[in-house]
């Protein structure tokens, strides 16, 4: 991926271009003095504050399953702790809530997808345990079964402490807006609960195109299609008090804005429903830095989002919390709104966190 500290041809030209439609986030001249400065900020190590909403780890029984099924996932089965700490503290992250990965749990089993996600969340926990401060969790759950996914909420979220509950984009088929979700995304609002939703590769389109990777197309349009179904189902409306978190910037969202807001502009019932309209929908959401984090991402993240609705996210082990930093850091941010998207949004949204 082209980050900041990797220009390309044209690339000095592009943040000048960039540079006005980042408006009061970016200072005007921030941009060309970042290129010029060192590529971290002098916090970055030195001080560890950020909070990595967007972190994986590796359990026993997720690396039997990952090699059992060839997922071909060499990024997560060669994860370990001390990766994780010691990524985070060259990153400047304090703490990283950690969360499952794609494929997730379900295979079709439904009895080994309910003990494989007791198990990544009993592993979470422990990891909580062990190194106090370091780390936050997202509980796992075996969606598509609502009955022990529900059980899984109510055990992650009351007795392990976690800080919110980790979604993938689609079951089965079945994005997060499908009438099947919504005693969970019922229960998810009742419990004003944040929620991490995290891609994978949807059933309709696995290996479109040869030597291309799913996910370096599929997993931004999964999540693309999981906040049309939310939005469009009906879903953030009935359920406004759920907070939730998209990963890699919100997928493709910022570039189908006009999309959303022409086929919203044609549903009576959803203009009613919404009578402030699409635009405000997307706005109640928050989105991740992973791997969206250099000048051409950010440009169309903060304009379309408000400074408390972008929140740190490094997706490691397939990336890391330094590249992240170093991304940010060479934007120019505004101080504040850089500590805003490092640590005091996701501390707004997570605020058991403040210990670390």
């Amino acid at each position: 991926m082209l980050s900041c500290d990797q220009p390309s041809p044209g690339l000095h030209a592009s943040l000048c271009r960039c540079a006005p439609k980042l408006g009061r986030r970016l200072f005007v001249g921030g941009v060309a003095a970042a290129l010029a400065a060192p590529a971290v900020r002098a916090q970055t190590s030195e001080d560890p504050f950020r909070i990595d909403v967007h972190h994986h780890y590796t359990s026993p029984a997720l690396l039997a399953m990952m090699r059992g099924r060839r997922t071909r996932q060499s990024f997560n089965e060669a994860w370990t702790v001390g990766g994780s700490l010691g990524a985070m503290d060259q990153g400047g992250v304090k703490t990283a809530v950690v969360s499952t990965s794609d494929p997730g749990v379900f295979f079709g089993d439904y009895d080994a997808a309910r003990a494989l996600s007791r198990d990544c969340n009993e592993f979470q926990a422990k990891l909580m345990a062990d190194h106090p401060g370091r780390f936050g969790m997202f509980v796992t759950v075996p969606l598509p079964d609502i009955d022990n996914a529900l059980a899984e909420i109510a055990y992650g979220l009351d007795t392990l402490h976690a800080q919110g509950v980790g979604l993938m984009t689609s079951y089965v088929g079945k994005y997060l807006g499908d009438p099947a979700f919504a005693p969970v995304m019922d229960e998810l609002n009742r419990r004003k609960a944040v929620v991490f939703v995290h891609p994978l590769s949807s059933a309709c389109c696995t290996n479109v195109l040869p030597g291309v990777a799913d996910q370096l197309i599929e997993y931004n349009t999964d999540t693309s299609r999981t906040v049309a179904s939310l939005i469009f189902s009906g879903t953030t409306a009935r359920c406004p008090d759920i907070r939730f978190i998209f990963s890699h910037g919100g997928g493709t969202v910022p570039y189908l804005v006009a999309r959303f807001q022409r086929i919203f502009s044609g549903r009576a019932d959803l203009v009613k429903l919404m009578p402030e309209g699409v635009v405000a929908q997307i706005q109640r959401l928050y989105f991740d830095t992973a791997q969206a984090f250099n000048v051409y991402d950010m440009a169309a993240m903060t304009k379309l989002m408000p400074d408390g609705h972008i929140v740190y996210g490094s997706d490691y082990p397939a990336a890391n919390p330094v590249d992240t930093s170093k991304g940010l850091a060479t934007l120019g941010l505004a101080p504040a709104l850089e500590r805003a998207i490092g640590r005091d949004n996701a501390l707004a949204l997570m605020p058991g966190l403040a210990h670390a």
